[in-house]
């Protein structure tokens, strides 16, 4: 497949945008002390990334002016659907801002939540919410079937492992920033544990990728059933939107570099730098991993695409 850019940027921004917020929520139900402030700065950083998701999946858009329409299909589309929990989840971010700045003058650190008897109601819609957008999000490429190297459980699983693991590297390069040791004492070693787990199960879909076989093949492409089929041209004698938007036009040779980066960028390096902040508590290493990891993200979000076959690249781009 063609990896389309803003879409890279929109994935990886937002991703990392639920895991800082998640982690917010899980501390706030945990009852972690934090100071207020802190609290704010962190939903003001998650608020911008999922705003400039927003701001770059419409870069993807033909005719933005009718995005809205986006969301007629909500009852069978999942990017209908993602339409609409996107700027929901955007929303309640902002809404928990605005809650937690009311007490944000306080000198000693509190707990999250408010003070009241459903003190753990918007943590808990927080949670939801994140998991909600990795769903919609995920099962836009998860639910085509006929791209075999999506339509697996692995999609959905990497989609929000991968957004935890950007999203506590994140909290804890703050809360290092900021001085909050008990949240760093919580995050650093969950960055560690869930970006390894990440690692693992992100491998575990590239060697799915590459032991996979294709249910269709050139003879089913063509509708030719000779054994021993050919191909000599890619079915049209100039570029279309078919040999465009389905195939990226790369080499093999790139195709492995860069699935080299991203494994090095996004996961051992940051595993490794986050060994190094737990065992110091410093601020550099934390800094040094966010700013590894975030090439590697995007990396690992183009190789996503571009290692997807799309069925007619077997008849609009192979030519021996």
């Amino acid at each position: 497949m063609h990896p389309a850019f803003s879409i890279l940027f929109f994935t990886t921004l937002a991703g990392a945008a639920q895991g800082l917020v998640v982690l917010l929520a899980l501390s706030s139900l945990g009852r972690v002390p934090l100071a207020p402030n802190f609290v704010v700065m962190a939903l003001e950083v998650a608020e911008v990334l999922l705003v400039t998701g927003l701001a770059a999946s419409f870069l993807h858009l033909g005719r933005k002016m009718q995005a809205w329409r986006a969301v007629l299909m909500w009852r069978t589309s999942w990017m209908s659907r993602e339409v609409i929990v996107l700027p929901a989840f955007i929303v309640l971010v902002a809404v928990w801002w605005w809650s937690i700045r009311s007490v944000a003058k306080m000198p000693t650190p509190i707990a999250i939540p408010l003070p009241s008897q459903w003190w753990w109601l918007m943590p808990a819609i927080m949670i939801a919410g994140a998991l909600a957008l990795w769903y919609c999000t995920a099962m836009i490429y998860a639910c085509l079937r006929f791209v075999q190297e999506w339509a697996q459980p692995l999609t959905l699983v990497n989609f929000t492992l991968i957004g935890l693991s950007s999203g506590l590297m994140l909290a804890s390069a703050l809360a290092a920033f900021a001085g909050e040791a008990a949240l760093l004492r919580v995050t650093g070693p969950c960055a560690l544990v869930v970006t390894l787990i990440a690692w693992a199960t992100r491998m575990l879909a590239l060697q799915h990728n590459a032991t996979l076989k294709h249910k269709s093949t050139l003879q089913s492409a063509t509708g030719i059933n000779a054994p021993n089929l050919v191909q000599k041209s890619m079915g049209m004698s100039a570029g279309s939107f078919n040999t465009r938007e389905f195939f990226h036009g790369r080499t093999l040779a790139l195709l492995k570099q860069v699935k080299l980066g991203f494994i090095v960028l996004c996961f051992a390096l940051p595993a490794v730098l986050a060994l190094w902040g737990v065992a110091t508590g410093a601020m550099l290493p934390w800094a040094l991993a966010v700013l590894c990891q975030v090439p590697g993200l995007v990396a690992e979000r183009w190789f996503f695409f571009a290692q997807a076959r799309h069925p007619q690249n077997l008849y609009y781009q192979v030519v021996s």
